[in-house]
Parts: structure tokens; C-alpha cells; sequence
């Protein structure tokens, strides 16, 4: 169960100040903004993240993804979650999404994940987002540390978590659902960044 004391940053502060840094700008989803609810939709729909996550809500179309970005904008305002759109710092174009989740104020310990639109890969979007949302969740939220899972075969998630100062831990079994399914679990790798560790070079 997670705790909260009183050195732990009030949710009414999450996800402000927005960070910024390595091109990129994370700023907060509106599901009311059209252009979001598209971004946040194509995002979750595509093959290639379908085929490693498998989320609570499969968002079927575009009046689901509205709703479930509603959801988790909820979740952020209660102090569960946060979750950023990943843009362009220049042109504000929707890049991508890095988010935080299981976030335990006693523990000082979240969850980090993210995913890239099509058209932005091949950029290391997804290795200066997390690096820069896990420089604020360490500085902002006080975190101490920050997990990373992902499903065994990801060998790009893999490399992503060790240029950002991700080590490898171990192996979760049956941590995450098997693709396109609620009842079927697979094996997942887990990564971890504390907040003490030296930062991560080259990115």
C-alpha cells in the first residue's frame, strides 16, 4: 500500500514545474485538445507498442482514448500518477509520452515508461525523455528510486535503460500481460535508477 509524509511534494504540484532540457519540452495532456486525444490514441494503437504493452484500457477508438487520458489526468490530480506529452522544444509538435506511475511517497519509489509516435523514432526521443523525466522525478518529487520494466525480447527498451543509468536487476516473472491480452502473463526485465547513482553521459 503506499504512504505519503510530509516531506513528500503535494499531487495539487504535479506536473509543474513542466521539465525541459535535450530538445525536447514535457508538458501536461489535455483530453480535451483534439490533436492530444489523436496523439495519445495513434500512440497507444500502434503495432509496435501493442506488441510489448498491453494497457488496462485498450482504447478502441478515439472517444476511448479521450476517456482514458481523462483517467489518467484523474490519476495525476489525486497523486497516483504523472504524465507527460513528449514535444519537439522548437516547434511543440507531439513527439511521444513518458509518464510516471506506482508512485509511493513513504518508499520514495515510481515506476517510469514512455513510447514514441512512428514518425519520431530514429531520434532518441524515448532516451532524452526518460533521462529528462527522471532528472525532474529525482529533483521535483523527491524520488529516490525509479524502476523500469519492460517484456523480455525488448532489446531496444533494454538499451534505452542502460544509456539513461538504468541497470539491469533481474528477471519479473509473469510481470506483465502477454500482448493483446488481460489473462495471459509473460516474464519482464527489471531496471533500476536511484537517485544517488552517477548520471548517465552522452545523451
Amino acid at each position: 500500500m503506499s504512504r505519503t509524509d510530509e516531506r513528500f511534494p503535494e499531487p495539487s504540484r504535479w506536473p509543474s514545474p513542466e521539465p525541459s532540457g535535450h530538445g525536447l519540452w514535457l508538458c501536461a495532456w489535455d483530453a480535451e485538445s483534439d490533436a492530444d486525444v489523436e496523439a495519445w490514441f495513434r500512440g497507444r494503437t500502434d503495432p509496435d507498442f501493442r506488441r510489448w504493452n498491453t494497457p488496462l484500457m485498450l482504447d478502441g477508438s478515439l472517444e476511448g482514448a479521450r476517456e482514458s487520458l481523462r483517467q489518467r489526468a484523474e490519476s495525476d490530480v489525486e497523486g497516483k500518477t504523472v504524465a507527460f506529452r513528449v514535444t519537439d522544444a522548437q516547434s511543440g509538435v507531439t513527439l511521444g509520452h513518458v509518464g510516471l506511475s506506482g508512485i509511493d511517497g513513504f518508499m520514495r519509489r515510481a515506476v517510469v515508461g514512455y513510447w514514441v509516435l512512428p514518425e519520431a523514432r530514429g531520434r532518441r526521443v524515448a532516451t532524452r525523455a526518460l533521462d529528462l523525466a527522471a532528472r525532474w522525478a529525482f529533483a521535483e518529487l523527491g524520488i529516490h528510486r525509479l524502476e523500469l520494466d519492460h517484456a523480455v525480447g525488448h532489446a531496444a527498451s533494454c538499451r534505452i535503460a542502460e544509456l539513461c543509468g538504468f541497470p539491469y536487476e533481474g528477471t519479473l516473472r509473469g510481470a506483465a500481460f502477454e500482448e493483446g491480452s488481460h489473462d495471459a502473463f509473460r516474464d519482464a526485465h527489471l531496471h533500476a535508477r536511484l537517485a544517488t547513482d552517477p548520471e548517465p553521459a552522452g545523451i
